[in-house]
């Protein structure tokens, strides 16, 4: 049984929320801190991400059953569940499979299919690093800068930075995992079953994770699928318009 890392906020009816790959609990603080105005939420690292243990397994079955153990742990009968993409895919295969345990599911910018590769280019930079070799974040910033010029994307990836008592640095998630894992992490939702719950997809405007195609594919899944898109957002939708992101997600799972 692995033993996830997690932080509460509030009281009231419970929400799980998972994050996406190079992610962890710590990218939805803010947005879990308001949210637990009304509900009693949990922020989850995942496996081989964050604080939580690190393991060679990296699959979405491993993780539905870790997300199982987590309910267990924490006394969970049902939840409303949250899941940021590679998040969301794990909270969609949780839905399927244990449907009584999830009130309304929330994907925020991820669809059932097998997503398109997407982060070669970042897992190349990081495995190419030799993270004892640098003294500070800037010169590891400066490093990254020409596999991945973006800034917001080298800043978010730097949060997974941690200084070890040596003061040497290393990664805080398992990097050898998720890049051999790769592939895994970008496979479909083929369950073989449908989750009859509500159920809402949250794209941003400027995201290609979820197209007009998926559609008859999410319905097949979860007939009871609304769908919101939020303007001028890209695939970190909740990071980059966290109002109307919020305000959102609370309207659907306030909602009787």
């Amino acid at each position: 049984m692995m033993h996830l890392f997690s932080k509460v906020y509030g009281e009231g009816e419970p929400v799980v929320i998972l994050h996406g790959l190079f992610g962890s609990l710590n990218n939805w603080n803010t947005l879990g801190r308001r949210l637990g105005e009304d509900f009693k939420v949990h922020l989850v690292d995942q496996r081989n991400h964050g604080r939580s243990p690190h393991d060679r397994v990296h699959t979405y079955q491993a993780m539905v059953d870790d997300l199982h153990d987590f309910y267990r742990e924490k006394g969970i009968p049902s939840a409303h569940l949250i899941g940021h993409s590679m998040g969301g895919k794990t909270a969609m295969e949780f839905a399927l499979s244990y449907p009584g345990a999830v009130r309304k599911l929330v994907v925020v910018d991820i669809s059932p299919r097998r997503t398109v590769a997407r982060h070669d280019a970042i897992l190349e930079a990081l495995t190419s690093l030799r993270l004892e070799r640098f003294t500070s974040r800037g010169s590891i910033d400066e490093a990254m800068k020409r596999k991945i010029p973006d800034l917001a994307v080298r800043q978010f990836l730097l949060t997974n930075l941690k200084r070890e008592e040596d003061g040497h640095f290393s990664w805080k998630m398992n990097l050898e995992a998720l890049r051999s894992n790769y592939g895994e992490i970008n496979r479909g939702i083929e369950n073989g079953r449908a989750f009859g719950g509500p159920v809402l997809f949250v794209r941003g405007e400027r995201s290609p994770y979820i197209n007009e195609e998926d559609t008859s594919l999410i319905k097949a899944l979860f007939p009871n699928a609304e769908f919101r898109t939020i303007s001028r957002a890209g695939h970190w939708v909740h990071a980059e318009a966290p109002d109307e992101f919020l305000a959102v997600v609370r309207e659907f799972i306030s909602s009787s």
